[in-house]
């Protein structure tokens, strides 16, 4: 199955290198490019990629705005950010306008097509590292959010504590060790967590259980 991308990035010739590189996996068929965030945005809801390499500085409109347009008008396309800035409020912007993962540009090629693969499928690209961004700067500033505290309630005892272990930032197989079940039972446990909160992958499960003080900051 082909999967259909659209570029995003300001610069003439990071589009044309980005092109080139997807290019070598006949799966991958760039359908558009933007060069500002306004347009993206536009061409993202008219033309429904499976997923958007969103560039996160850009004149007008930046990334993360076009993001969180685009995660709300067409919550079926899947956003990558890629950007030359590894700070860490871009990182955590993105992440909560709703983009599925974080490359920095000077991934190698066969990662970033490994990435869009990984994204598509419905799968959200979080290293350690960004999972641990996240995890910080919502420890730094706790607050409960009611909302979030009965979005939890829909949640069983075991997919509470699934939670739990996703928001310290451990990976499944790590969970699974430490709730003494099997690898796919996690797994089975996630996407039922993620279709119960509505959230779009495991960052926001983490944002929700610190804003519904699941996990207390420190933990």
């Amino acid at each position: 199955m082909t999967l259909r991308v659209l570029i995003v990035d300001d610069d003439d010739l990071m589009r044309a290198g980005l092109r080139a590189v997807l290019s070598s996996d006949a799966t991958l068929d760039v359908i558009a490019e933007a060069a500002d965030g306004t347009e993206a945005a536009d061409l993202a809801v008219r033309l429904r990629p499976d997923v958007v390499l969103m560039d996160v500085r850009m004149p007008g409109r930046d990334g993360i705005a076009a993001t969180t347009d685009i995660t709300a008008r067409a919550a079926d396309v899947r956003v990558l950010v890629l950007t030359t800035f590894d700070d860490d409020e871009y990182v955590f912007a993105a992440l909560a306008a709703g983009a599925s993962g974080f490359l920095l540009k000077r991934t190698r090629p066969e990662d970033l097509i490994a990435a869009i693969h990984t994204i598509a499928a419905g799968e959200s690209l979080l290293s350690p590292a960004v999972t641990r961004t996240v995890i910080d700067r919502m420890s730094r500033r706790p607050r409960i959010d009611p909302a979030a505290a009965r979005g939890l309630d829909r949640l069983t005892p075991r997919e509470r504590d699934v939670v739990t272990q996703i928001a310290r930032g451990l990976s499944n197989a790590e969970i699974a060790t430490t709730l003494f079940v099997e690898e796919s039972t996690v797994k089975t446990h996630v996407k039922r967590v993620l279709a119960k909160l509505g959230a779009r992958d495991r960052v926001q499960v983490v944002i929700a259980a610190y804003e519904a003080g699941l996990v207390a900051p420190g933990e």
